[in-house]
């Protein structure tokens, strides 16, 4: 058994998967809207910056990320992009699924 192989076994797996099909296809539709896109645009380049900051051991200050919540709350009204945050959070639950499935074999040795 070949590991290459079976990862991109399950690569394929995953972009044939129900919850990566309806992200895709929601994301298309926001796409095609470009008030949408632009909004989520605007929001995917904060929410990088605000990561890279908090990675980089500088917490933002609690207004920061309070901004950032209700910029969030504020998208997922619109239906496209709140459907598309929903159907990221499933495959986001498929992708956690499957690292600790795959990360279980390490977890035994390093006991």
């Amino acid at each position: 058994m070949n590991v290459h192989d079976k990862a991109y076994d399950l690569a394929r797996a995953i972009k044939e998967s129900s919850e990566y099909m309806e992200m895709k296809d929601i994301r298309a539709k926001v796409d095609a809207d470009p008030s949408a896109k632009n909004m989520l645009e605007d929001f995917r380049k904060r929410q990088t910056e605000f990561q890279q900051k908090m990675m980089a051991g500088e917490m933002p200050p609690q207004e920061e990320m309070e901004q950032m919540q209700k910029l969030y709350e504020v998208l997922a009204l619109n239906p496209n992009i709140g459907r598309l945050f929903d159907a990221e959070r499933r495959l986001s639950v498929v992708l956690e699924d499957v690292q600790r499935i795959i990360a279980e074999p390490l977890e035994s040795m390093l006991k």
